[in-house]
């Protein structure tokens, strides 16, 4: 016994030092594992529900990945059916509520068991300007950005958050996009992250971050990172876990042109960013560009199936981006494109197939969509919703190529 009495301090540092290492390990991998939204995913080997795009792609079968969708059966909605307006600027399929939510110049309409229900400042919005929502995978809470301010729509009640309640950067939102537990915005005065735990805000502007000014326009996350468009100042991108900053411009430094093809970014003037199937979509109102990590891609209506350079909006589903413009919407895998146009005079239209720039077919839609001025859209399953300056449109799947 005696030996052992004389070797116990000896066997207890042994032992703390084991619980120590043990303690960073444990320490370390969870920290790796709230790098995203606070939740582990790849980590733990559990789905990545982050965003409602990386569970609708958890959840779909893999077979739906493949080939170019075409969208027909166009049905129209207007102020006839029941929309609080005919210029609708955002939409958003909220398929665990069954519904679909739809941000207009008077105030939220949402599409639900074929009725539509309508709410304005009377029912607590900030604005009845709603240019922006999306939906917590996490909570289901609504979050909506208007031209005065963010609500988070739960439980039947809206909250605003503001310049004179919150930290909010302004009270002008543009685009709102919820990624795990946080809640990021873009506004007039930079772009703010909400963590919904902690219940704190932080905001970047030129004086934190490499933008040229603090005016940004959309964002977008995915994978630990978050890409913000800022106008001017190409895209923002930041790492939630290392909360670093990096920022991609149009190399040539020329803003009328893009004289070297590929080289980066096409244009400084960014509207917004859309990040799926490892893939970045950026979009500006000069063209759009596809980053894949490595290798920068420019697209161009003269040179592609892109309906028009002057890009308002783009949301990626899966290995698909969704283009919407002045002159109608298009769709790409980035080689494959179709396009949709309604004719001038009447409610019919057509969609345009391509390969490259290379016309494959015209196919005729009876209807088409609504209006070719486009603002926004969601995809969700067989089902295609496109805001435009004259209603909603929704279209059906009739095929792929």
């Amino acid at each position: 016994m005696k030996p052992l009495l004389k070797n116990r301090p000896v066997i207890i540092v042994s032992v703390v030092l084991i619980l120590a290492i043990a303690s960073i390990f444990v320490l370390t991998k969870n920290k790796k594992s709230e790098a995203v939204g606070g939740i582990s995913h790849k980590d733990a080997g559990m789905p990545d529900f982050t965003t409602i795009e990386s569970r609708e792609k958890e959840l779909r079968p893999k077979s739906d990945f493949t080939g170019m969708p075409v969208y027909g059966n166009w049905k129209h909605f207007t102020v006839e059916d029941g929309l609080l307006s005919d210029k609708c600027y955002a939409v958003r399929i909220d398929s665990e509520r069954n519904r679909v939510l739809v941000g207009t110049h008077h105030g939220l309409s949402v599409y639900e068991d074929g009725k539509w229900k309508t709410y304005t400042m009377e029912d607590g919005l900030a604005h009845n300007g709603i240019v922006s929502i999306d939906v917590s995978v996490l909570t289901g809470d609504v979050w909506i950005g208007t031209l005065g301010g963010l609500n988070r729509w739960s439980g039947g009640k809206f909250e605003t958050f503001n310049q004179f309640n919150s930290g909010m950067p302004n009270d002008l939102v543009y685009n709102v996009f919820c990624y795990g537990k946080d809640v990021w915005c873009a506004t007039g005065g930079g772009a703010g992250h909400y963590d919904t735990h902690t219940k704190q805000w932080e905001i970047f502007t030129e004086m934190n971050a490499p933008m040229h000014e603090p005016w940004t326009y959309a964002l977008s996350a995915g994978d630990g990172k978050v890409w913000i468009a800022a106008w001017g100042g190409g895209v923002i991108e930041y790492n939630t876990l290392t909360k670093q900053f990096r920022d991609y411009v149009d190399p040539d430094g020329f803003m009328e042109i893009d004289l070297q093809p590929d080289d980066g970014v096409i244009h400084d003037i960014t509207t917004a960013t859309s990040y799926s199937d490892s893939i970045l979509w950026v979009s500006t109102y000069f063209g759009m560009s596809r980053y894949d990590g490595k290798n920068w891609k420019g697209y161009f209506d003269h040179d592609s199936g892109l309906a028009s350079n002057f890009i308002n909006f783009l949301r990626a589903e899966g290995n698909v981006v969704f283009v919407c413009s002045d002159n109608g919407l298009s769709c790409t895998d980035g080689t494959n494109w179709v396009t949709y146009k309604k004719d001038d005079n009447s409610i019919n239209g057509k969609a345009i197939v391509k390969n490259g720039n290379t016309l494959v077919k015209d196919i005729p839609l009876f209807p088409s969509i609504s209006h070719n001025f486009i603002i926004g859209v969601d995809a969700e399953d067989d089902v295609l919703w496109v805001a435009t300056s004259k209603g909603v449109s929704r279209g059906e799947l009739i095929s792929k190529f």
